[in-house]
């Protein structure tokens, strides 16, 4: 679900900064930055899927396993409780969203706003995508 939010963030992000670049078929880069960050995301989902296999040791065993009628939660044994199965479980949910915008990213500079690589030019245009939101919220008489 979070994926799906920051998409959306994402590709309006790539549509206001092609429209200010003035760049033919704006809707071509959008739908290129998108799947370039589906795509990226879901490459990291299967990352994150084998980390996290590796940590768990890949044993099922009688405890992770239960019964269809039976009424609880799994019990998950092997690191994940604690400080660190939180930390865990913030890096497995959101780094695929950071590393596919990140690739967004790239695509955004390299090729829509072609300006050289740093981080400023990188996250450029979010405050303005977010100031843009706000004012589309408002009404006639706020405005």
């Amino acid at each position: 679900m979070i994926g799906g939010i920051v998409m959306i963030l994402v590709a309006l992000w790539i549509y206001q900064s092609a429209m200010r670049a003035k760049t033919s078929n704006v809707m071509m880069w959008v739908a290129i930055g998108a799947v370039a960050f589906f795509v990226v995301q879901l490459g990291f989902i299967d990352v994150n899927l084998y980390i996290l296999e590796a940590i768990r040791g890949g044993e099922g065993g009688s405890d992770y396993e239960r019964d269809l009628t039976s009424i609880g939660d799994r019990k998950n044994e092997g690191g994940f409780q604690g400080f660190g199965g939180v930390l865990l479980s913030l890096y497995l949910e959101l780094m695929p969203s950071i590393v596919g915008v990140l690739a967004a990213a790239l695509i955004r500079v390299k090729f829509i706003t072609k300006e050289p690589i740093t981080v400023g030019n990188l996250f450029g245009d979010i405050k303005e995508m977010f100031q843009s939101i706000k004012q589309s919220f408002k009404t006639s008489s706020e405005k």
